[in-house]
């Protein structure tokens, strides 16, 4: 089959012909038809500063996808032959403290799909039966393989809730601009969003946002103060992964105000904790994963609902062999999100 996988300590990827892999009696063989393209996965083609501590080559890569079950071990129970599926992309162990208290998203032992465990940018992927999801016919290929990034999105707007309440997202790349329209869909009031990219702007605005800001150009900080009449945001929604972002919304939240953080930091964050966090009694959430299963049910019945439409962020399609097409505009901030048809 062909595969796009990371072969060497180096930038750069192959696409290549490897041996379809076989299954054991509790696994399933997927047919993938879509997968989609997620920072992570540019993070291992730069062979950046986290790629190299966390990515040990050789390895197929990605870890969104949708595809059809083709063949299942003598084990498997819950999925058949044809059956359409995608999958959490934490591979969790099932036994360790968190998983047996509920917290299965940070599991102690899991592995990561794509990284540390063959991914979906392949003809074909092999699966453990317990991390697939069964998708509703009422979703579509192209909505139904960004289910993971969008339960992303999921868990760190409804953290707590934002009903009526004064939004503030920071970074509009896929999964920021997924939550303006997760925060639209739940009764927010207000949304601001805040990135440096006119084109991912843009896309805010289809998707649901009040203000789209450029902190280069516009003092996001006076703009928001200004916007809810000096009192600041009630929730801060962080994706960015840019401590100078971090520190504008900490600045912009409101006293007794929440922020959710998802964004993935390359170096250590300064802030001023007494100032920003503690004396404003600020409550700080940090955001990993997808709550296993319980989030694939708030995004499935997002997208069949027809509550979010995603479409305005699905900006380019190619086929795999093309990849890097996909890898180049993400790297450029030329797109939204990126699908790869097999």
């Amino acid at each position: 089959m062909k595969a796009v996988v990371k072969r060497r300590r180096t930038k750069g990827m192959e696409f290549i012909e490897v041996p379809t892999p076989k299954i054991g009696l509790r696994d399933v063989l997927i047919k993938v038809k879509i997968a989609s393209i997620c920072g992570t996965d540019v993070h291992i083609y730069d062979w950046t500063r986290w790629a190299q501590h966390r990515f040990t080559p050789s390895r197929i890569i990605g870890h969104e996808f949708v595809g059809t079950v083709a063949k299942i071990g003598e084990e498997v129970t819950q999925v058949k032959t044809g059956d359409r599926v995608s999958a959490e992309s934490h591979l969790t162990c099932g036994h360790c403290y968190q998983c047996n208290n509920g917290h299965s998203e940070v599991c102690r032992n899991f592995k990561l799909l794509g990284v540390d465990h063959d991914g979906t940018f392949a003809e074909y992927l092999v699966l453990p039966e317990h991390v697939l999801w069964k998708n509703d016919e009422n979703i579509p290929d192209e909505w139904a393989t960004i289910q993971e990034p969008f339960g992303n999105a999921v868990d760190t707007v409804l953290a707590e809730d934002v009903s009526a309440k004064t939004v503030l997202i920071l970074g509009a790349g896929p999964i920021g601009l997924f939550a303006t329209s997760i925060a639209k869909a739940c009764g927010a009031s207000l949304i601001i969003v805040s990135d440096p990219n006119n084109y991912r702007l843009a896309i805010s605005k289809k998707m649901g946002a009040h203000i789209a800001v450029n902190p280069r150009r516009q003092d996001v900080v006076q703009l928001a103060l200004d916007a809810t009449q000096n009192n600041g945001v009630d929730v801060v929604l962080e994706f960015s992964g840019n401590n100078q972002a971090l520190n504008q919304g900490l600045k912009i939240i409101t006293p007794g105000g929440r922020i959710s953080v998802l964004g993935i930091y390359e170096r250590r964050v300064n802030m001023d904790l007494n100032k920003d966090v503690i004396f404003k009694k600020i409550r700080m959430y940090g955001i990993t994963g997808r709550k296993v299963f319980s989030t694939w049910y708030k995004t499935s019945r997002f997208l069949s609902s027809g509550l979010v439409d995603p479409g305005p962020v699905i900006t380019h399609q190619f086929p795999l062999k093309d990849y890097e097409k996909g890898m180049k505009l993400m790297k450029d901030g030329k797109c939204g999100k990126v699908i790869l048809n097999m």
